[in-house]
């Protein structure tokens, strides 16, 4: 009994000790585990971005190392990177846990970053003109694009755009200057001073050389100023690929000209010929756009619609021109007061003389906005035209009746009326009987009766030396030499005469001869 008492003493200790001797082992010589001790959570596990990278112990080693990751992955690239780098941190306490070392966690943060990057975004440059704007990938590539659109007005190749800093602007914003590459610049190295007798003889002679008049050979014809007719701005920015332009077709896009509506005011002496030469467009297209019903059927002051090709990005430049010309001299016009404004007479027909000019001239793209005359020698002297003009307003004709409809029109007709003219030298209108006839215009009753085949017929002179007939009538309401307003009530409509049924017949007579009066009804 004693004997096992003392086996179970023996046990008990042996076990004790083993179980000292195993804390020891595993506190010294395992590392990766954490010991167990009731100080809160000793172990952490970390995700990024809902992925899991490893096990930590403790939270500030976490976020230190995600600092390091993010550093990384962003100095692998020259460009801007975006990422996601959401950190979450389960702290829990244990008595045995494994964690991992830090290269691992580094790495696996790294791999999660990488795979949330978002698109890479560009150093680049915005280049914007009005309400246009395009993205480029480099400042070289903005210069590309406007020497593109220089180039396409410059000729001789001479011009060249520099970038420069707005100085104006609060911020890094670039704008251009166009200079001239062919022009020598001066350094002011070197300058002499003269003293004494020289020096006033220098003073005396400057003035005088300014004064001194060019002769034709001595203007350096061609473009001598270029830039842009808009103000560019271009900043540096960072774009994704996507929204970045390619040169070719940035291009494209700022010289190719567009179709811009515009107005043309109509000007004394005008023609759809002067306007098609001035603004560039055929004459056709301009009378399709305005709806006009010919080529005579403008006025001053009129506002025409224009279709204008003009490019995104507008370039100015300025040019000196030799031209020897056969030239017209302006039209010399004398107004007349008592003649209407479409009376006209030729007192003088003109003759063209020949010049030999110089002219500085300000192009918006090819479109002639200045032109200054620097030199002009006659070499024979043009003769103006001398044309008389009305400036009476002429009076106005209205339609003589109130609704009805045309049965007949001016000139040749078939007619089975025996008596009745193939040749009719006014209009009908289809109205009922005693339908109210009006005064066409304003005048004097120079006829009221019975006249054969009008039947009762009016006869009315006016002002402008024109006559209107009414002819049908059943009934006429006014006399001989009585004065009628225009619109004022004269007769009431018949089939008086030679006549199909009731109907009016107006004529109009210029010089004694009908017209087509249609042709001049408001």
């Amino acid at each position: 009994m004693k004997k096992t008492k003392n086996y179970h003493k023996k046990y008990k200790f042996t076990y004790i000790m083993s179980t000292v001797f195993t804390l020891f082992f595993c506190t010294l010589f395992l590392r990766g585990y954490t010991p167990f001790e009731r100080v809160g959570n000793n172990i952490f596990y970390v995700q990024v971005n809902g992925q899991a990278v490893g096990t930590l112990g403790n939270s500030e080693e976490a976020e230190e190392l995600l600092i390091q990751a993010r550093r990384n992955v962003a100095s692998a690239s020259e460009e801007l990177v975006f990422m996601e780098a959401e950190l979450n941190i389960d702290g829990e306490e244990v008595l045995w846990g494994q964690i991992d070392d830090q290269e691992t966690v580094l790495e696996n943060m790294e791999t999660a970053l990488r795979e949330s990057i978002q698109e890479t975004m560009h150093r680049s440059y915005t280049l914007k003109v009005n309400e246009y704007i395009v993205n480029l990938a480099s400042v070289e590539e903005v210069g590309q694009l406007l020497q593109a659109a220089v180039d396409k007005f410059d000729s001789e190749g001479k011009f060249r755009v520099e970038l420069v800093y707005d100085n104006n602007r609060e911020f890094n914003v670039l704008t251009t200057n166009v200079v001239d590459s062919t022009q020598e610049e001066d350094t002011g190295e070197f300058a002499s001073y003269e003293g004494g007798i020289q020096s006033l003889f220098d003073s005396i002679k400057d003035p005088i050389d300014l004064q001194e008049e060019k002769d034709f050979e001595d203007f350096d014809l061609g473009i001598h100023e270029m830039g842009f007719s808009e103000e560019v701005e271009i900043v540096e920015s960072y774009l994704p690929t996507s929204q970045l332009t390619l040169l070719s077709e940035a291009v494209e896009q700022v010289t190719k000209e567009q179709e811009v509506p515009s107005e043309y005011e109509v000007v004394k002496g005008d023609t759809l010929s002067a306007i098609e030469a001035k603004v560039n467009i055929p004459m056709d297209d301009i009378v399709a756009m305005n709806n006009l019903e010919d080529v005579n059927s403008i006025r001053e002051g009129q506002k025409l619609i224009i279709t204008v090709p003009e490019p995104e990005l507008s370039v100015t430049r300025v040019e000196e021109q030799y031209y020897d010309e056969i030239y017209e001299a302006d039209v010399i016009y004398r107004d007349n007061d008592s003649w209407y404004t479409y009376e006209t007479k030729v007192h003088r027909q003109p003759s063209a003389g020949r010049r030999k000019v110089v002219v500085k001239v300000t192009y918006v793209n090819n479109k002639e906005v200045f032109r200054e005359i620097l030199k002009e020698e006659i070499v024979q002297e043009a003769v103006a035209k001398i044309v008389e003009r009305g400036t009476k307003i002429p009076p106005t004709y209205i339609r003589p009746i109130s609704g009805g409809y045309k049965t007949s029109g001016f000139g040749k007709r078939n007619t089975g009326i025996k008596g009745a003219s193939t040749n009719h030298k006014g209009v009908d209108w289809a109205t009922p009987t005693g339908t109210p006839v009006y005064a066409s215009c304003g005048g004097t009753v120079y006829k009221a009766g019975w006249a054969s085949g009008y039947g009762y017929v009016v006869y009315i002179n006016h002002e402008d030396g024109r006559q209107t007939r009414y002819g049908h009538l059943s009934k006429v309401l006014v006399k001989a030499g009585q004065t009628v307003k225009q619109g004022e009530r004269i007769a009431l409509s018949g089939s008086t005469g030679v006549s199909s049924g009731p109907h009016l017949h107006f004529e109009m007579l210029i010089n004694g001869k009908q017209v087509n009066p249609e042709n001049y009804l408001k």
